[in-house]
């Protein structure tokens, strides 16, 4: 079994999602956050775009969240992303 960094593209629960985090995690730092979701095949980004799948907002958002809201992305909360990761 190969662990998780060496898995092809493609596979894990997160595969072909993207993220952007935007503010302040309180239980996890961003690079830690970035790493996971490579783990499990999702793609961490650092702007909002169309193709953006999840906003994840965390304390004193910045105006990624705005952008988001206008573009339709969907906004989730640490707890949620951490579900997600589990």
């Amino acid at each position: 079994i190969l662990p998780p960094e060496n898995l092809p593209a493609g596979q894990g629960k997160l595969s072909g999602k993207t993220f952007v985090i935007t503010g302040s995690l309180s239980s996890i730092t961003r690079v830690e956050a970035h790493r996971k979701i490579r783990l499990l095949g999702g793609h961490p980004l650092t702007a909002v775009s169309k193709k953006t799948d999840f906003l994840v907002v965390g304390a004193n958002p910045s105006s990624k969240l705005e952008k988001a809201r206008k573009l339709g992305v969907k906004t989730i909360g640490e707890k949620f992303f951490l579900q997600m990761l589990k």
